[in-house]
């Protein structure tokens, strides 16, 4: 993450950090972390710390949030906006956090959690979501569908600062390990999900998009694990024809 922020775009570019939330407390079993799962004095302070160097090493100020309605999701970004609002102070303080059941886990994806459920408890959740890139899972959305609608929501973010011409602009999205996992997997071209692919806690990419008047037309921009990808949304939109 740190090598990220030098990757970044010039500075009248906005950007959004797509993140998971931060280290939060340990959960049995296979992976699946309940919502009752709180983060733990280490992630407060790491999210706190981490919003604070980020504005600082960036030149950015944080403009927007959305969140995953999840306490411990709406903790990190709290926490990273109060940590940003040492650099910035005028500014962070007055941010409202958005809360969308996109970025929920696995809901974001899920069409019938019914049919979905027993097979997030089975398979745990690498599992699961490898399944669910690879489209084979019941209950679940086609995988770029999933994704196509997470982009959605961070295009209509990103347009929305975008029309204001103001410059340095820094948008937060925190979600879940799960929802990462796929969205990097499936912009990344890449239909398996392994352990070493999985976001760690408070790791996440950083996303922009070129031309974007109409988001069918526009081009993604990431920058994820310290490397520069994009991608031209109409090809990621006719792999599901």
């Amino acid at each position: 993450m740190l090598q990220a922020v030098d990757l970044l775009p010039a500075i009248d570019t906005p950007v959004i950090l797509f993140t998971r939330h931060s280290i939060r407390e340990d959960v049995r079993g296979q992976g699946l972390a309940g919502y009752d799962l709180q983060l733990t004095n280490e992630g407060r302070d790491l999210a706190f710390a981490w919003g604070e160097h980020l504005t600082a090493q960036s030149d950015r100020h944080v403009v927007h949030c959305i969140s995953s309605p999840i306490q411990r999701c709406i903790d990190t970004a709290e926490l990273m906006i109060a940590g940003a609002d040492q650099i910035q102070q005028s500014n962070t303080h007055k941010i409202d956090i958005l809360e969308q059941a996109l970025l929920v886990e696995p809901g974001g994806f899920v069409v019938d959690i019914r049919q979905a459920a027993p097979h997030f408890r089975r398979q745990g959740a690498v599992g699961f979501i490898n399944s669910f890139v690879q489209n084979t899972l019941p209950g679940m959305k086609h995988p770029i569908h999933g994704v196509l609608d997470v982009l959605v929501l961070l295009y209509e973010v990103y347009q929305q600062h975008n029309n204001l011409n103001h410059t340095a602009q820094l948008s937060l999205a925190v979600s879940h390990d799960t929802i990462l996992a796929a969205f990097v997997a499936v912009i990344s071209g890449h239909f398996r999900v392994e352990q070493k692919d999985w976001p760690a806690m408070m790791e996440g990419l950083f996303v922009w998009f070129e031309q974007a008047e109409v988001f069918e037309y526009s081009h993604l921009h990431w920058i994820w694990r310290g490397e520069q990808h994009s991608l031209k949304i109409q090809h990621l939109i006719q792999n599901t024809q």
